[in-house]
C-alpha cells in the first residue's frame, strides 16, 4: 500500500509575503464531499523577507502551527487508511448525522428521530455513542409518551419499529467509519407483539358503500383502496398521470412507485375502482384527502354503517386481500399486487381465510347485492 505524504509548502503572495499550503501525495479524497484533495490552504502566511524580530518571531510561530496541523493531518490520513477514528470525528454532530439520514427515509424516521433528540436533550456526539446509551434510549422507548397525545405511551410495536430502524443508522454510521465499533452487537432488540389483523367481509363491504359519509372523498378514497389494495400512503398522492390504459386497450392500470418501499408497481383498475377516480383531470385524483379524515369522521362512517370491528384505512388493504384469496386468486398474484418483497408475508392472509372463509366468499363488489352462496 503506498503511503501518503504530507508536506507544508509556500507560494508566494502580495505584499512580500508566501502563504502556506498542505500537499498530500498522492491526492486524499475527502469523505463528506467524495472530492479528491491535493492541496489544503492553510490560511497563514510568512514574510519573504522579514525586517525585525517581531516579523521573525512571527515566522517561527507559523510555522510551528502549520506543523502542527500537518501532524494531525498525518493521523488522519493513518486512522482512515487503517480503520481508526480521529478525534475530530468522534466529535462530530450524531444528532445531525441523524437528521441527514432522516430526510432520505420515510416518516417513521423522523419520529425515531424526534424521539432520540428528545432522549439525549438535544446534543449528541458520536463520542457518546456507545451501550449503556443505546440500551437506555430502548428503555426510553419502552415508556415514552406518543407526541400527539402525551397521554398515551407508544406501543410495543411502534417502539420496535423505532429501535430497528435507530439500530439501523447505528450500522450506517459503522459502514462510514464514524462509530469505533459495532456497537449493535450487543443490542437487544424490542420484540413485537402480534397485531389482531381486522378486515371487512364482503357483506360488511357492501355495507360500508351504501351507508352515507359525511366526507366524500374519505370515502371514494376508502373504497378504492378495498379494491386496489393501496396504501393510504399511496392513495393520497395518486395522480391522473399514474392511471393509464392497458396493453390491451380494453382497461386502465395504476403504474406507481410506493412510497413505503419504492417498488415499481402495475395494478389492473375494476371499473368500479375506476369510477371511484371520478372525471379524469390533472394533478391528485382524491383532492382534499388528509390524515386528519382517518380518526373520528372515518370511526363515524364505520358505524354508521354497523360495522364494530376496529377498523383503520389500513385494514381496507387487509380487506382487499383476504377477499382476493377468497374469490380464488392465487396467493403469488395476491402478494405481487400487494407489492410484498417475499410471498411470506402475504401468507398471514390465509390463516384469516381459513378462520373466516363462510364470510368472505365472492368476488370484491360495491355496486350490487351479493350472495354468498352463489359464489
Amino acid at each position: 500500500m503506498r503511503r501518503v505524504k504530507v508536506t507544508v509548502r509556500s507560494r508566494p503572495i502580495s505584499g512580500d509575503r508566501r502563504t502556506l499550503y498542505l500537499d498530500y501525495y498522492p491526492a486524499v479524497r475527502i469523505p463528506e464531499t467524495m472530492k479528491m484533495m491535493r492541496q489544503e490552504t492553510l490560511g497563514m502566511y510568512l514574510y519573504d523577507k522579514p525586517k525585525n524580530q517581531i516579523q521573525k518571531r512571527h515566522n517561527e510561530s507559523t510555522l510551528a502551527q502549520a506543523e502542527a496541523i500537518r501532524c494531525l493531518r498525518v493521523q488522519a490520513v493513518i486512522n482512515e487508511e487503517f480503520g481508526f477514528l480521529d478525534k475530530q470525528r468522534l466529535n462530530t454532530d450524531f444528532l445531525e448525522y441523524f437528521r441527514k439520514e432522516t430526510l432520505m427515509r420515510n416518516c417513521s424516521w423522523a419520529s425515531c428521530y424526534k424521539h432520540f433528540k428528545t432522549f439525549v436533550g438535544g446534543k449528541c456526539t458520536f463520542a457518546q455513542i456507545n451501550v449503556d446509551l443505546c440500551v437506555k434510549f430502548r428503555e426510553y422507548l419502552l415508556k415514552a409518551p406518543r407526541f400527539d397525545t402525551s397521554a398515551k405511551a407508544l406501543s410495543v410495536n411502534t417502539a420496535s419499529g423505532y429501535y430497528r430502524k435507530f439500530r439501523g443508522l447505528l450500522a450506517i454510521a459503522l459502514r462510514d467509519k464514524l462509530l469505533q465499533e459495532n456497537v449493535n452487537l450487543y443490542l437487544d432488540r424490542i420484540d413485537v407483539k402480534p397485531n389482531k389483523i381486522e378486515f371487512l367481509t364482503q357483506q360488511e363491504l357492501l355495507n360500508l358503500s351504501k351507508a352515507p359519509c359525511e366526507i366524500p372523498v374519505l370515502k371514494k378514497a376508502s373504497l378504492f383502496s378495498c379494491l386496489t389494495g393501496l396504501r393510504y400512503s399511496d392513495v393520497q398522492r395518486l395522480e391522473w398521470s399514474n392511471i393509464v390504459p392497458n396493453l390491451e386497450g380494453t382497461g386502465y392500470n395504476i403504474r406507481t412507485r410506493t412510497k413505503k418501499t419504492q417498488a415499481e408497481i402495475s395494478l389492473p383498475l375494476s371499473p368500479d375502482a375506476l369510477e371511484l377516480c371520478g372525471e379524469r383531470s390533472d394533478g391528485v385524483v382524491f383532492i382534499g384527502l388528509n390524515r386528519n379524515m382517518l380518526n373520528a369522521p372515518l370511526r363515524r362512517w364505520i358505524s354508521e354503517a354497523g360495522i364494530t370491528k376496529h377498523i383503520t384505512f389500513h385494514s381496507f388493504r387487509h380487506t382487499y386481500a383476504v377477499l382476493q384469496l377468497a374469490s380464488g386468486t392465487d396467493i403469488y398474484t395476491v402478494s405481487k399486487m400487494l407489492s410484498h418483497k417475499h410471498v411470506t408475508t402475504t401468507e398471514i392472509y390465509l390463516d384469516l381465510l381459513e378462520e373466516t372463509k363462510s364470510k368472505t366468499i365472492g368476488r370484491i363488489q360495491i355496486h350490487k347485492d351479493h350472495d354468498p352462496d352463489a359464489a
